[in-house]
């Protein structure tokens, strides 16, 4: 199962969009873009204070179902539409969109909620998009990615320490490297249609990406 889960930044970031998902979620002004592109709503979250009362209305009438929350809380409009997906969804592969473009601390809290203990057993379920990024996050293992050949360039950001960090099948390779910070290793490149990658301790963020 696929879910598209929109937040509320600038639809002009969003991706080039498929038209195969299940279920659609709209978090605060998320709702109402999805809404105003033709999109269905199934579930709408958040506080909506961004929305005036016209467009609260339009979202409460066409929305399938609808999760309300105080203005003053102790978690993000982002936070409470993926606690409330999963919470429905606990096994779906998730693409997050509107999450990026905007205010700093709203980028930092979308990208560090994988960080998150009850997130975090779901973070290789998610994958964060806009017009010039996918990210997807790894735990330890061993792993193939994939070529999206909407994209020109793959980085590995290691978000956390990270152990015995080995990259093959890629432009730039490492063999067992440990990194005792975060880092984010740029501008590689697939030499095929895949790359692999493994480590043995941390989260490691692959951004596969392209300039404008």
């Amino acid at each position: 199962m696929r879910i598209l889960l929109v937040a509320g930044g600038d639809p002009e970031l969003w991706p080039e969009l498929e038209m195969n998902y299940h279920h659609y979620v709209g978090v605060d002004r998320g709702s109402l873009f999805l809404l105003e592109r033709g999109y269905p709503l199934d579930l709408a979250v958040g506080d909506f204070d961004s929305l005036s009362i016209e467009e609260q209305t339009s979202v409460f009438n066409q929305a399938k179902n609808v999760v309300t929350a105080p203005s003053e809380k102790d978690e993000t409009d982002s936070q409470l539409g993926l606690s409330e997906t999963l919470k429905r969804y606990p096994n779906a592969e998730i693409d997050m969109i509107g999450m990026t473009g905007g205010r700093l601390d709203h980028l930092l809290s979308n990208l560090w909620m994988v960080f998150e203990p009850r997130f975090q057993v779901h973070i290789q379920q998610l994958t964060l998009r806009d017009q010039q990024n996918i990210v997807q996050f790894l735990l330890p293992g061993t792993y193939v990615i994939k070529k999206d050949h909407r994209m020109n360039y793959l980085g590995y950001a290691c978000l956390t320490a990270v152990k015995e960090l080995t990259l093959t099948h890629s432009k730039y390779t490492l063999d067992a490297a440990n990194f005792t910070y975060p880092v984010s290793l740029a501008s590689n490149e697939f030499l095929t249609e895949t790359a692999e990658i493994s480590f043995s301790q941390g989260m490691i963020a692959v951004i596969q990406s392209k300039d404008k």
